[in-house]
C-alpha cells in the first residue's frame, strides 16, 4: 500500500494556545505573552509560555504597587524609568537583613575549598612531538619517551642534555624548564595529569594533543586556605546577594497571594518564590 505523500502531517505539533491573563482586573494580552516567550527558553513550549506569563504577572504586580505607593523616583546612570521605579519600590517595601559576621565565619569554616589559593608546581619537560591524527608517529613518540624515562631513572643529571637534544618545545634551550605554573596556564589534559604527580620524575610519559611529555616536577606547593580577613568582603557580598534575592522572592510571593489573578495558576512552591 502506498503511503500518503504527507504521512508525517498527523505527527506535527499542535500550536500552543495562549490565553489572556488578568491581574487585579488588568489584562496581559496574548500578544504580550507571545512576545515575552522568546526570553524564557524551556524544555517545551508549554513551559516557556508559563514562564513568560509568570514574568509578566510579576512585572504588572510591581507596576501596580508603584502606582499605588506613588513613590518619588530617583534615576541612576543607565537605568530606565521602569527599572528605577521597581528598584525604588523594592528598596521601600523589602526589608533586607544584613549578613552577620557569625554567618560569614560559618560559610568560611564549612567551605574551606572555596577559599583556598590555587596549587602551584614547578615543572620541566621534554616534548616528543607527534600530530594527534598520526597514529604511527604517536606510537613512536611514546616509545621514545619511555626510553628517555628509563635513561633518566639511571642518570637524572642528563635531563637538560636530553631536553636540548630531543624536545620539540622552545623550553629545551633552558633544559625544558617551564617554570612555575598554576591551573589554567597550560593545556587542560597536561594539567589534569601533572598536578597529580609527586615531585620528581614521572614514571610514565604524559600524553597531550602535542605528543608525549617526559615530565619532572621540581617543586610543588599545595593550595593553602586564605586568611578569613582576606575573603571576608567576598563572603559578605555573596551572603548579602543571597539574602536580598530571598527577601524579594518572599515579597513577590505575598503580592501574588494577595492578588486576583485569572487565566493562570502560578505554583509558588515550584516558581522559586517560596
Amino acid at each position: 500500500m502506498n503511503q500518503p505523500a504527507c504521512s508525517h502531517a498527523s505527527q506535527q505539533t499542535a500550536p500552543i494556545t495562549i490565553n489572556p491573563v488578568f491581574v487585579n482586573g488588568e489584562e496581559i494580552s496574548e500578544q504580550e505573552i507571545a512576545q515575552e516567550v522568546q526570553y524564557h527558553p524551556a524544555d517545551n513550549p508549554e513551559e516557556a509560555v508559563y514562564l513568560a506569563t509568570q514574568a509578566l504577572v510579576i512585572k504588572l504586580l510591581l507596576n501596580q504597587q508603584i502606582k499605588k505607593q506613588q513613590l518619588p523616583i530617583e534615576h541612576r546612570t543607565e537605568e530606565s524609568e521602569e527599572e528605577a521605579a521597581i528598584r525604588t519600590l523594592l528598596e521601600q517595601e523589602v526589608d533586607i537583613p544584613t549578613a552577620s559576621e557569625q554567618e560569614c565565619k560559618q560559610i568560611y569554616a564549612t567551605n574551606p575549598e572555596r577559599f583556598t589559593s590555587p596549587p602551584v608546581i614547578a615543572v620541566k619537560h621534554i616534548l616528543l612531538a607527534a600530530p594527534p591524527e598520526d597514529t604511527p608517529a604517536r606510537m613512536e613518540a611514546k616509545q621514545q619517551a619511555e626510553k628517555i624515562i628509563k635513561e633518566l631513572t639511571k642518570e637524572p643529571a642528563l635531563f637538560n642534555e636530553l631536553a636540548l637534544f630531543h624536545s620539540a618545545c622552545p623550553s629545551k634551550e633552558s633544559g625544558g624548564d617551564l617554570g612555575q605554573i598554576s591551573k589554567g596556564q597550560t593545556t587542560p589534559e597536561f594539567e589534569r595529569q601533572v598536578f597529580k604527580l609527586a615531585p620528581g620524575l614521572s614514571p610514565r610519559p604524559i600524553e597531550t594533543r602535542y605528543g608525549y611529555h617526559v615530565v619532572w616536577v621540581t617543586a610543588k606547593a599545595e593550595g593553602q586556605q586564605l586568611p578569613y580577613e582576606q575573603v571576608e568582603a567576598k563572603i559578605k557580598s555573596y551572603l548579602q546577594t543571597k539574602v536580598r534575592l530571598r527577601a524579594i522572592q518572599q515579597y513577590l510571593a505575598i503580592l501574588m497571594t494577595e492578588a486576583d489573578i485569572k487565566g493562570i495558576t502560578i505554583k509558588l512552591e515550584d516558581s522559586g518564590l517560596l
